[in-house]
């Protein structure tokens, strides 16, 4: 496999317990769950599972605990096609838990993300020479900001694709955007990195400018109800939402994120894999959970699982 086949992913591995329920219940009081989900999540595993699925290596540099959760994790991963090598055991430390409580009128977000199993500097230091070896890393920004930046400039001195996603904390925005080739936001934090509004296809197509000139050669950013914009130093594309009716949209950027850097891997074009993108959102969409169901699927393994 070519090196432009393998992938490194900075980012969270956690469990994702996903509960659907037909009425949240307010404070004092109970409700029933009618869909239960437990599975790989996070997103840094998320994006892995998403590439593993569309024929590439992935490699995953992030943490665990180590309880027994952690070995869950990486038995899970491991079982993905995920070279976790790279992900680090803290000592004392709990592995990360996601809850996602999906009702009628959308989802609601519960993290317990311990700063323990965050990734580090040192972290990245230690998996260079798998950066070295990789085509592409991808870098969820919401890591602390030093290991975003250690990441990413390890990844341009080694030769690598630099895929960014999310806003930075601002002191980290210039160097992070510098060393940068693709750029992945959703319009809040496309605001936050222009410090402009999107609310459609013509703000993203703008921010998506505005970035291009500060280091990335490409930007692909949600647009509101116009779906999501493709910027490329030669043109643009806006591309309208794909898919059928809404069940959970909690995994629609990590399958975003995981198409669009396979595409880009295969060598496709910037609007060809804007396509494949939005496509791959359309489809996590129409599922609970955040793992996404691309080519290869097994579909959504879990110990605890509902009728979906």
């Amino acid at each position: 496999m070519s090196a432009e086949q393998q992938v490194m992913v900075v980012g969270q591995i956690a469990r994702d317990l996903v509960l659907r329920v037909e009425n949240v219940p307010e404070a004092g009081s109970a409700g029933a769950v009618t869909d239960r989900l437990e599975m790989l999540g996070g997103k840094g595993a998320n994006q892995a599972v998403g590439l593993a699925q569309r024929g590439l290596r992935p490699a995953l540099l992030s943490a665990v605990g180590d309880d027994p959760a952690a070995d869950w994790l990486l038995g899970q991963a491991a079982a993905d096609g995920i070279d976790t090598k790279w992900v680090a055991r803290r000592r004392g430390a709990e592995s990360g838990l996601i809850v996602s409580v999906v009702g009628p009128d959308g989802w609601r977000y519960l993290e317990s993300l311990p700063t323990q199993v965050l990734v580090s500097p040192g972290d990245v230091a230690l998996a260079e020479p798998a950066i070295a070896a990789a085509g592409t890393i991808v870098i969820q920004l919401q890591q602390p900001g030093p290991a975003a930046l250690a990441a990413a400039e390890t990844g341009r001195r080694c030769g690598a694709r630099v895929v960014l996603d999310g806003a930075p904390e601002p002191w980290f925005r210039r160097p992070l955007l510098r060393a940068a080739d693709v750029i992945r936001a959703d319009a809040r934090e496309a605001e936050l990195l222009t410090g402009r509004p999107v609310r459609g296809g013509a703000d993203a197509v703008a921010a998506g400018r505005e970035l291009l000139r500060q280091g990335p050669s490409l930007a692909a950013l949600a647009a509101g109800p116009d779906g999501n914009a493709i910027v490329w130093p030669g043109g643009s594309v806006v591309l309208p939402l794909t898919g059928g009716p809404e069940v959970d949209t909690t995994g629609a950027g990590d399958a975003f994120v995981a198409a669009l850097v396979a595409a880009l891997a295969r060598g496709d074009g910037a609007a060809d894999a804007g396509r494949q993108a939005v496509a791959a959102a359309g489809q996590a969409v129409a599922h609970l959970g955040g793992r996404p169901r691309g080519p290869g699927s097994r579909g959504a393994p879990g110990p605890a699982r509902g009728q979906e």
